[in-house]
Parts: C-alpha cells; structure tokens; sequence
C-alpha cells in the first residue's frame, strides 16, 4: 500500500504555458521524492501594451510517500 499527498505550486514562464509547467515539474522534483503527476487548475497570463508578457500556472503536484 502506498500513500500519497498532494501539494499546490505556481510556476511562470516568460515563453509559453508549456515551459510553465515543465518549469514548476522540474523544481517540485527538486524538493518533493517520487512526484507521479500533477493537474493544471489556472492558467493566466500577464498583459501589457496588448501583449502576453508572462504566463502562469497553478498545478497541484501528488507524490508518492515512502
């Protein structure tokens, strides 16, 4: 049996959403052991002078105790 726990992180990007989370998922593994996946629950993004200058994600990250 195993157990698991589930953490929310925000993760931004200057690029695209796609880094955004590849972002956040690279530096919950850097903290968190035995990350097995994670659910997008917001996306936004940064707007000045017409344009898309960041975007951000919040992601709720489970991992797997030992």
């Amino acid at each position: 049996m195993s157990v698991a726990k589930v953490t929310e992180i925000i993760a931004s990007s200057d690029t695209s959403f796609e880094d955004a989370i590849q972002t956040g998922i690279a530096r919950a593994n850097e903290t968190l052991r035995n990350v097995k996946g994670a659910w997008v629950s917001e996306m936004k993004v940064d707007c000045a002078d017409g344009k898309i200058t960041s975007y951000r994600v919040a992601m709720k990250v489970t991992f797997v105790l030992s």
